[in-house]
């Protein structure tokens, strides 16, 4: 018995050098692609596990979604959505108040605009993806063309997960923003906890843009990935499990009046206020209403008929 022991025990060892086990999965996107080819090129020349998204619009589309394509990496449309900060929309921006046709038609341009895409995110967005009912009409256009959500997550109460229910389309999120501030060391401590995210919680989503300290940091801690830690593409991710952390929306869709509220059928109704005052009612008049109903009842009709021996035959 102790020998069988130990020979399961070398098997189990001699098993766990073999195959070593990955303890987190690392997705890394980088937005913006399209306007600064240098800086993007240099992304591309990093492991293929790195994904890029483009702005459907920008001067290089085509050509740096193609390119991405070719050399291995994954390809989604990084597509402009209204956010809650007053400034300047780019050309097609969503927004809550869009109808469904146009929504479908912007993506359906984006989608050309952008080849080989397999998903889609959000550029700024923090008013679109809050708006559940403005959502929704994006999950139904993606629907049509088998795309992957993204949530850039640029606010805390995104509906985009709540707004895919009942769709095909799957919902991942965006767990930490590389470069708030093109500081390398803030890149480097925002890297690594992406990595401590994704040791904890199984997998973890990083988004960065193609600035030259993203692509020097990035270049610089790429190689030394700790080992329990594996690059993968967003797509890889979307059947890990996804925590709706949203709070209802309850909002009122575009076009309605929200101080307009649904009549309530179990109110009742308004009593209409006498012009003149009612006049009493006093002890005498109850019983004596009492009597007359009493004496008016069925029962009493039938007992007095008895008694007057109607029912009595000839």
């Amino acid at each position: 018995m102790l020998q069988f022991r130990r020979l399961v025990l070398s098997v189990i060892s001699a098993l766990a050098l073999a195959s070593p086990v990955y303890a987190g999965k690392l997705a890394i996107v980088i937005d913006d692609f399209g306007y600064r080819p240098h800086n993007e090129n240099q992304v591309l020349a990093m492991p293929t596990a790195i994904s890029v998204a483009v702005l459907p619009n920008a001067p290089h589309a085509r050509e740096m979604a193609t390119k991405a394509h070719n050399s291995g990496h994954e390809v989604l449309i990084h597509l402009p959505m209204a956010p809650l900060s007053k400034q300047p929309l780019e050309k097609d921006t969503l927004r809550p108040d869009m109808s469904s046709d146009e929504i479908e038609r912007i993506i359906r341009d984006a989608y050309g605009k952008v080849p080989f895409a397999v998903g889609l995110n959000n550029h700024m967005g923090s008013a679109m993806t809050s708006s559940l009912f403005g959502m929704q009409k994006v999950m139904q256009a993606l629907e049509r063309y088998n795309l992957y959500f993204l949530d850039s997550m640029t606010i805390g109460n995104s509906q985009a997960l709540r707004a895919s229910q009942g769709t095909g389309v799957k919902v991942i999120k965006r767990k930490v923003f590389l470069d708030d501030t093109q500081n390398d060391a803030d890149i480097r401590a925002q890297f690594n906890r992406a990595v401590q995210l994704a040791r904890r919680n199984g997998s973890a989503i990083a988004i960065g843009h193609p600035h030259p300290s993203t692509v020097r940091v990035l270049q610089q801690m790429l190689p030394t990935l700790p080992s329990d830690i594996t690059l993968v593409r967003p797509s890889d991710l979307l059947n890990e499990p996804q925590v709706d952390t949203s709070r209802p929306d309850t909002s009122s869709p575009p076009g309605t009046n929200p101080a307009t509220k649904p009549r309530n059928p179990f109110k009742g109704v308004s009593l209409c206020k006498p012009k003149q005052p009612l006049e009493p009612v006093y002890a005498t008049r109850f019983f004596s209403v009492i009597g007359e109903s009493v004496g008016q009842s069925s029962l009493v009709k039938y007992v007095q008929h008895q008694w007057q021996g109607w029912d009595r035959k000839a």
